[in-house]
């Protein structure tokens, strides 16, 4: 039974004391600052305004990306700092209201980022105890590893994208890889010309001129995809004669896919695919293997954790460890925590350099509706 006595204002409180400095980043921001880390498609779910000068505001969605630009308007941007904060974000939902409080923590700079990710899921798991939920679900993933495993593939760009983009939304298994890796999809008539103009162009710079010109002709979505997915399938339109995922790879992404249980028996699972086939996995498997030592010692037991190579969250700027925490008695709810590690965002919203960076936020208005 969730304590009622307790609210957001007393678990941010608790992190405060525990060294994380209370931030109340403002709730209008930047538009584009979303759009730019999580597509075009993301805008349908944001509450979007514009100001004096025709520039895109939003109601905050969420409270990492704010919280980073807090960090970089800092002096010394790349030392270690740790956040907590707590408010209201907006993002549309169908069936729910498009408004909800979340308080959370985000640390940067801290170069142990094994223990760093241990720190924060012990910290989450310690939080919900507070309030009564004390052996949550804890569904882990790590795109981390997931990206080191296609690097050693060596695959091809238009095949990266698609993997990646279907990791980020959940839509990838072993049973869906082959669509997956298949799918070149199909454009409207009217921009299938495009892409062999776009071969030979730089990928970043292709994918931001589909979407400029799609915006300039009034263009929102084509067959139901967002311009964004437009862009991305335009471009592995033009390098599809470039596509080709021979039967070894598609077999050692599939095993890899299968891969689920708690970090113990994953982490078997992944050494004995990596040795067998000649799969470098690097310092990402070092790290999930040092990730769980820690959080063995910490207040998380490993038994409560399911790891899946196949689970990621939905945005796109995490590159290591993600995790959701729900209610063992009512997981119908939806998840009281979500994070994940994000080492390239700071860089990416302006930093010289990437910065270490990894939190997680628990969604108070389904932590109070737990009942017991």
């Amino acid at each position: 039974m969730v304590n009622s006595r307790l609210s957001a204002e007393d678990l941010v409180a608790r992190f405060t004391r525990l060294g994380y400095l209370r931030v109340e980043p403002p709730v209008l921001q930047p538009a584009d600052i979303f759009l730019d880390q999580s597509g075009e498609n993301f805008r349908r779910r944001m509450f979007i305004t514009t100001d004096a000068e025709g520039r895109e505001l939003a109601l905050r969605p969420e409270f990492t990306i704010p919280v980073v630009r807090l960090y970089l308007a800092q002096e010394h941007v790349g030392d270690r700092a740790g956040y907590s904060y707590c408010g209201r974000v907006f993002r549309m939902q169908a069936g729910h209201s498009g408004e909800f409080v979340q308080a959370g923590i985000e640390s940067f700079g801290r170069a142990d980022l094994a223990a760093t990710d241990a720190e924060i899921m012990a910290l989450a798991v310690d939080a919900l105890k507070e309030f009564g939920v004390t052996r949550p679900l804890i569904q882990m993933g790590d795109m981390g590893l997931f990206s080191a495993l296609l690097a050693a593939l060596e695959l091809p760009a238009p095949v990266l994208r698609r993997l990646k983009r279907a990791f980020a939304k959940g839509q990838l298994d072993a049973a869906s890889l082959d669509r997956v890796l298949d799918d070149r999809g199909a454009e409207d008539g009217a921009l299938s010309g495009v892409s062999s103009a776009l071969s030979g162009i730089d990928p970043a710079t292709a994918r931001q001129l589909v979407e400029d010109l799609l915006k300039i002709a009034g263009i929102s979505a084509v067959g139901g995809r967002s311009n964004s997915e437009i862009a991305d399938r335009l471009l592995e339109r033009a390098e599809q004669g470039h596509s080709v995922v021979s039967a070894k790879a598609r077999a050692i992404l599939a095993e890899y896919l299968m891969i689920s249980g708690d970090p113990d028996k994953a982490s078997l699972a992944l050494h004995a695919l990596a040795r067998r086939e000649q799969i470098d996995l690097g310092q990402a498997l070092q790290r999930f293997d040092e990730r769980s030592g820690f959080l063995a010692v910490s207040s998380v037991d490993l038994g409560q954790i399911t790891f899946s190579t196949a689970f990621g969250r939905d945005l796109d700027y995490y590159t290591g460890v993600v995790f959701e925490m729900t209610a063992s008695t009512q997981p119908d709810l939806g998840p009281l925590v979500g994070g994940g590690r994000y080492d390239r965002l700071v860089q990416s919203l302006g930093a010289q350099t990437p910065v270490p960076a990894v939190g997680c936020s628990v969604f108070m208005d389904r932590l109070l509706g737990v009942a017991s």
